[in-house]
């Protein structure tokens, strides 16, 4: 059953990239967090282009699996979308616990012929329920690519985000790629709205520190320019470099 009486940060999310999957609470509380924290807009747009130049990059570098965990409610060049236009083959696994966005993922997300596109019912914090589900669709003996993009912070105990991390990471096989982003605590109008965001019942999000958020890459090799504010990952050509206070990145396995 989807509760309409908090907000939802799938939908609100939605709101701010201007989907239309949301209900009036989630575009109070959206326009709440933007009045003071106004950066936020631009930081969902800033995030989804991340997710683009990753996905694409992955896909250029020629991997053929993606496991998206807390894939958010669909909208513009999803994983699959980007994925399959480099190379219609790829295999994409969504995961997340929200009814609302898988509701939305198997209305609305269709692969390509020769790939494949699946979608888990699971919480982050069943790693190992999201991996046994996965293995139906990926192969655990090529390379994969895990994707974590803006979900963790939703693990509101550090430690157990960094357990969660290395039991996903650990069951990769080598040459495999680890993409990321979330949000940093460094800017008092953030901090602020995330914490009246927070108040309302909502499911909560841990901004966290950019060397926090730095340690979710250790053991792996990062790729250039590492950990860095999302805009500021690989831009593409004319893109504005202006940093926003999502960072994110990609490191291999080797």
């Amino acid at each position: 059953m989807i509760d309409t009486s908090v907000p939802n940060s799938a939908r609100v999310w939605n709101y701010w990239m201007g989907g239309k999957d949301h209900y009036l609470v989630d575009q109070e509380q959206g326009d709440a967090y933007a009045a003071v924290a106004p950066q936020i807009r631009d930081m969902a747009w800033e995030s989804r282009e991340f997710l683009i130049r990753a996905v694409r990059h992955l896909a250029e570098c020629g991997i053929r699996q993606f496991l998206d965990i807390g894939a958010g409610l669909p909208t513009h060049y999803n994983t699959h979308e980007v994925a399959q236009r480099i190379a219609p083959d790829c295999r994409i696994v969504y995961a997340d616990n929200d009814p609302v966005v898988l509701m939305h993922a198997r209305t609305l997300l269709h692969g390509t012929k020769e790939g494949q596109t699946a979608y888990i019912s699971a919480d982050l914090r069943e790693p190992e329920k999201i991996l046994s589900a996965a293995a139906d669709v990926l192969d655990f003996n090529q390379p994969i690519a895990l994707m974590l993009m803006g979900v963790l912070g939703h693990i509101e105990d550090y430690e157990e985000a960094k357990a969660i991390v290395r039991h996903l990471q650990g069951s990769l096989p080598l040459g495999s790629y680890f993409a990321h982003y979330d949000g940093v605590d460094t800017n008092a109008d953030l901090r602020a709205a995330q914490r009246g965001y927070d108040a309302t019942g909502a499911f909560p999000y841990m901004l966290r520190s950019p060397e926090q958020i730095a340690t979710f890459y250790d053991g792996l090799t990062l790729l250039d320019p590492g950990v860095v504010s999302c805009p500021r990952w690989r831009p593409d050509p004319g893109a504005a470099d202006e940093p926003t206070d999502i960072h994110g990145g990609i490191a291999r396995k080797d």
